[in-house]
């Protein structure tokens, strides 16, 4: 068995391979791109209305970025640029990268989503699982593997005056510095920071581990930084007002230059649980340390990027400092978290967007089904269905239950399932071998208003399943696929479903009309598809029973929606300090909106608690 230093010549040539790969692709029309899901219009207003200028996409104009997905992904998206925006590629543009990866703790970050009167745990899903568990299958030879593309990434998108933080501990810290050495060059690495804190535990048979290690390399030969000082303590103070040899001891007005160990007052205490800004999540840093690296290596108006955010400390902490930002965050209890905690210190408007073609991309790299008619093989038997033969249906994604006339279709992970796909299916239903009774779609993504339009079409001879996000990352070799069909332990799920009632619009002023939208239900997928055991599950589905509007975390409106993108103009959200009850979201309230000509479609999005969206519109007049 080969030692570790052995193979981290591997692991490098490995790395530099694939960072060609992703290089070249961004050459190509097959390029990887950003959906924007929501602009975000925080509002201290009394009712939730933003009354500032809505912001336009274009060239000139920036919006601060809070992603959902794998940072890998989403940093190739940031190189080819975002059209949709009117985002150039960021190559080259950003000021300072700072990053907390996972430490290879072998620690299992599980999500604890409190409700009324009940807790859930649940466990990280596979997708996620390097945002909570720092568990991977071969160990720190599996940590370098990932991290390495990814660092060599934001080099491609750092400034040549930026600086890039990568913030350790003992774990792995040497061993990313060997990485960071080949990708950055020796030369570049400026300091290795020691940042000490306080905090319980008292080991007796070594040494408390109070201290991690933040890596600061730059680009260039020359980069931003911005001295910073603590006070003097209370010798150097006495020593300096008693000296006798005049300026030769004369003390700095600022105090004391920082050295590359941070154990002052300002830095030094970790997060206690009763802090104010202590938002529960597991790897949170404290504002106080973000603070000193924000101001310390970039300048106001300077893009500042975080591509593991975790809480969006970073984030929050730019935004106070009049910094520009992108974060992303592959785990969905970080980005609701981040979105909520972004909007209750007001932020300037900012774009909540996501890796669009997860499961595509997720396909494309995959080694073992490189055509979508075997996957679609592997997904039918899954189900328990039976597929055609070739001949019978050449695109091998059509199958049937058997003893019953119900027909299966899959649909491609490269695609949003929508309304042609349901359109297509009810052909097939009428219309191959003599006809059936009902039909079944499987898909991996779907259209924004998926919801409304299988309401719209109201036929109960159809059926749309969720295929489980996670399961192309399950089907990693044939032997596992043989486990999944033995152990029967895959779930499709039905759609989530949020229903709205009637709103009621009546005239406020000759300018203004109010609009009334209140809550009416909420269905939740089914608990199977969720990474619960049994206990868990039992206690979800008595709050599904009992009070299923319990389980929104967060709902915004758009009251004049415009088709393409979602202008979230009021929002409420679960421990919004404004509600009488932190474990709730208001159902009911009144928005007051200029009046229009004609009819206005009014949507509305719902996140729960487990990071699922759903989507209501009414066309109104």
């Amino acid at each position: 068995m080969h030692s570790l230093i052995e193979e981290l010549p591997k692991i490098i040539a490995e790395g530099k391979k694939e960072v060609e790969r992703i290089l070249e692709r961004l050459q190509s029309p097959n390029k990887i791109t950003l959906q924007t899901n929501e602009l975000v219009l925080p509002s201290k207003d009394q009712s939730g209305f933003f009354r500032g200028q809505v912001p336009e996409f274009n060239d000139k104009s920036w919006l601060n970025r809070l992603i959902y997905g794998d940072n890998l992904l989403v940093m190739q998206a940031l190189l080819a640029g975002d059209p949709e925006t009117g985002l150039p590629s960021m190559r080259g543009k950003i000021d300072l990268i700072y990053i907390d990866p996972p430490f290879d703790s072998k620690a299992d970050y599980r999500t604890i989503v409190t409700l009324p009167n009940s807790t859930i745990e649940q466990k990280p899903t596979v997708i996620e699982q390097f945002a909570y568990s720092d568990t991977w299958k071969d160990g720190t030879v599996s940590y370098l593997k990932m991290i390495y593309p990814r660092l060599a990434l934001m080099k491609e998108l750092l400034k040549d005056t930026g600086s890039l933080i990568v913030h350790l501990d003992w774990h792995v810290s040497h061993y990313v510095k060997i990485l960071l050495d080949e990708i950055m060059g020796k030369n570049n690495f400026v300091n290795e920071i020691i940042w000490c804190y306080g905090g319980g535990g008292a080991p007796q048979n070594y040494y408390p581990r109070k201290h991690d290690n933040l890596l600061w390399y730059t680009k260039g030969d020359k980069w931003t930084f911005n001295k910073q000082y603590r006070p003097y303590s209370e010798g150097t103070l006495q020593r300096g007002l008693t000296a006798v040899k005049g300026d030769n001891y004369k003390l700095n007005e600022e105090g004391a230059g920082l050295d590359d160990w941070w154990a002052d007052k300002k830095v030094q205490k970790i997060l206690s649980p009763t802090a104010y800004e202590n938002l529960k999540f597991p790897t949170q840093k404290p504002e106080g340390l973000l603070n000193r690296i924000i101001l310390g290596h970039s300048n106001e108006g300077d893009i500042v990027a975080d591509f593991f955010s975790g809480s969006g400390t970073t984030a929050a902490v730019a935004e106070k400092l009049g910094r520009r930002w992108i974060i992303c965050d592959i785990g969905k209890p970080a980005i609701m978290i981040s979105r909520k905690r972004l909007i209750d210190q007001d932020a300037k408007p900012f774009l909540y967007q996501s890796i669009g073609d997860y499961q595509k991309e997720s396909f494309a790299s995959g080694k073992l089904y490189k055509r979508v008619g075997d996957l679609s093989q592997v997904v039918l038997n899954l189900f328990g269905a039976m597929p055609f033969t070739p001949e019978q249906y050449p695109s091998r994604n059509l199958g049937y239950i058997k003893n019953s006339r119900t027909l299966v279709l899959v649909d491609s992970p490269s695609k949003l399932t929508g309304l042609n796909t349901i359109k297509k299916a009810q052909e097939l239903r009428e219309t191959f071998l003599g006809g059936w009774e009902k039909v079944i779609i499987l898909g991996w993504n779907f259209v924004f208003d998926i919801a409304t339009i299988i309401q719209n079409l109201d036929d109960d001879k159809i059926e749309v399943l969720v295929i489980p996000p996670d399961l192309l990352d399950k089907l990693k070799s044939k032997s596992s696929y043989q486990k999944l069909i033995k152990s029967g332990e895959i779930r499709f799920s039905s759609l989530q479903y949020l229903s709205v009632k009637e709103p009621i619009i009546t005239d406020y002023s000759d300018e203004l009309v109010a609009i009334t939208i209140e809550l009416e239900n909420y269905i939740l997928l089914s608990p199977d598809a969720l990474p619960l055991d049994d206990f868990n599950k039992e206690k979800l589905q008595e709050i599904i029973a009992s009070d299923p509007l319990a389980l929104i975390e967060y709902w915004s409106i758009d009251p004049d929606y415009d088709g393409e993108v979602f202008r979230s103009k009021w929002q409420d959200y679960r421990g919004n300090r404004e509600n009488e009850d932190e474990y709730r979201v208001v159902t009911k309230t009144e928005l007051f909106v200029p009046k229009k000509k004609g009819k206005r479609t009014i949507c509305v999005r719902a996140v729960d608690v487990f990071g699922f969206e759903s989507v209501w519109m009414k066309e109104v007049d």
